[in-house]
Parts: C-alpha cells; structure tokens; sequence
C-alpha cells in the first residue's frame, strides 16, 4: 500500500508541474487570468485516481513545488504589471504628441503634416544643410550628421510652422548618403529638396545668410525672404572659422545666434563655454523664435546648461 502511495503522490506532482509550465506558454492579456486560474490548486487532500491520501498527510506536493508555483506566479504578476505601465506610457504619449489633435487618426496627422511640409515649400521660411564638407569626415563623424539630419526633420515635422529644408551638395552615391539610408528609416520618403548643387549656385548670393557661432553680428529674426544656411559639419577635431571662411569666399552674410544678447556664462567644474551646436539644436531654436517670436524661449530650447550658458533673467 505505501509504494500505491508514494507512486500517487509522485503522479500528482507531475501533473502540476505540467500545469504550472502551461501558464507561461499563454501570453496575452486573457492569458494572465487563465494562468491565475490555473495557480489556484487546492494542496489539501483530494481524490487522485480514485486513491485516497493517508490521514495528517496535509500538503500532497513537494516543497520543490510549491517553491516553483511560487515564482511563477512572481513572474505572471511582474509581467501583467508591466504590461499595464506600458499600456499607460503609451496612452501618455499619445495624449502628449497628439497635440490639439487628440482625437484623429494617424493616417489624417500624416496627410496633415504633409499639407504643411508642402506649403511650407511655397511659402514657408527656408533652410538649407551645407553638405559639400563631408567628403574628409570618418565613418563615426557621418554616423552623428546622420543622426542630426534625422533629428532635425522630425523637429520639423512636427512644428506648427515648418520650414521647407534643403540639402546641398548632397550625392547619392556619397558614404554620407549611405548612412542615411541605414540609420534612418524612410530617408529616401523625406519631404525636402536633395541636390547635389552648391547652396552658393542655388540660390541668388544676396538672399543667402549662412549661420556660424564666428560672425559678429547676431541673428534678429527670421525673414521669409532668406535662406539660412547651417553647415553639415561633424569635426571632433573642432577645426575653427570652416563655415566662416567659406562663406567669406562667397561674399555671404553671415550671422550667429544671439546667444550672447540673451544668455550669460555660468559656472561650472571644467570651465567649459561654447556657442558650437548641432544642427538640429539650432534648428529648435530657430523653429521656436519662428513660432514663437521670443528669443530667451528659443534659446532655451536649444542651448543646454552643459554649454555653459544659462538665461540672463534665471541668473538675476
């Protein structure tokens, strides 16, 4: 009778072992509270193949598991929460980037930034990204323009008022191309100008304003009439006055944003001030004071404390 017994108990545990390894093979939200169900087993004594446990025998299963439904029920519970914090993130997000537009589509947001892009080609302020410097940049240096052409036209698309971008001197069997087309996704669907024309032979010499932290005279609006030019150019070797220089061979205007009119230097360990920014950092700024008319907000969106910059009015 004790060998019935004992090949009862060890029939028992197998079986739920078999039950406990289901729960995790049913993902899904129904999934959960099936795995919930499937968790409750009842270790009293009860009827196994018509056999009956032994009096005082209390739990039928081993401690080995009891230990194993343990943590599995750790793991279903981990997992649903997880699923339900994601669930809110992305209901957060979708309120956030939706705007005042909460309640359309994606397809419409998509036909509505499209609308905007194009009309901005007619009648909105103009950007062009200097390219032609790209040809002595490494591999890693490619990767970052990249990265910050990417930003840059996200930060378009989304603006109320976008600017209509150009990319000049820009050929499609450069490594910079290349790396467009790797790093990002549906490059090649961008609404901009590609071209592999100079910006100096693109657009008449006296419309053109090209942007450089080394000219001195600080920028005072954005006029419709323009093209501003920011140059395409990663150099972790910080080469300084290259886009000054070549805007000087052309007989260019040149302009630096007003930095400082608007902020002051502050503190801090390594002493460290620059006015250099990426392209897609002085592109928020001039999309903001475009929507926004206000310089100090603008900056602000652009210009992070580890410049070593800070608004006047936060100082006083």
């Amino acid at each position: 009778m004790d060998w019935k017994l004992e090949g009862s108990a060890q029939k028992t545990e197998s079986q739920v072992l078999q039950e406990l390894e289901i729960t995790l093979d049913d993902p899904g939200e129904d999934g959960v509270s099936e795995s919930f169900q499937l968790l409750q087993i009842d270790v009293g004594c009860e009827h196994w193949g018509q056999e009956t446990l032994p009096t005082g025998s209390v739990a039928w299963c081993s401690k080995n598991v009891q230990r194993k439904q343990r943590h599995w029920e750790k793991i279903v519970a981990a997992k649903k929460s997880k699923r339900k914090q994601e669930k809110e993130r992305r209901k957060a997000n979708r309120v956030e980037n939706s705007g005042i537009y909460p309640q359309h589509s994606k397809r419409f947001l998509r036909s509505l930034i499209k609308e905007r892009l194009l009309e901005a080609k007619h009648s909105g302020p103009r950007l062009c990204i200097d390219l032609s410097m790209t040809n002595h940049m490494s591999k890693k240096e490619l990767s970052r323009l990249a990265g910050q052409i990417r930003r840059l036209y996200g930060s378009n698309k989304k603006a109320d008022r976008p600017f209509w971008i150009y990319l000049t001197g820009f050929t499609t069997d450069s490594p910079l191309y290349e790396e467009c087309l790797r790093m990002n996704d549906g490059f090649s669907s961008y609404l901009l100008d590609r071209t592999e024309e100079d910006c100096f032979s693109l657009f008449p010499l006296e419309t053109l304003v090209y942007l450089t932290p080394d000219s001195e005279h600080a920028l005072e609006n954005v006029d419709l009439n323009k093209v501003y030019i920011l140059g395409g150019l990663v150099d972790e070797s910080i080469q300084k006055k290259v886009t000054f220089q070549k805007a000087q061979e052309h007989s260019v205007k040149t302009a630096r944003l007003p930095i400082q009119e608007y902020m002051v230097k502050c503190q801090n360990g390594k002493n460290y001030h620059s006015e250099i920014l990426t392209i897609n950092q002085v592109f928020d700024i001039l999309s903001t004071y475009f929507e926004t008319q206000n310089w100090p907000e603008a900056l602000k969106k652009g210009v992070s404390s580890r410049k070593g910059y800070v608004l006047q009015n936060s100082v006083e």
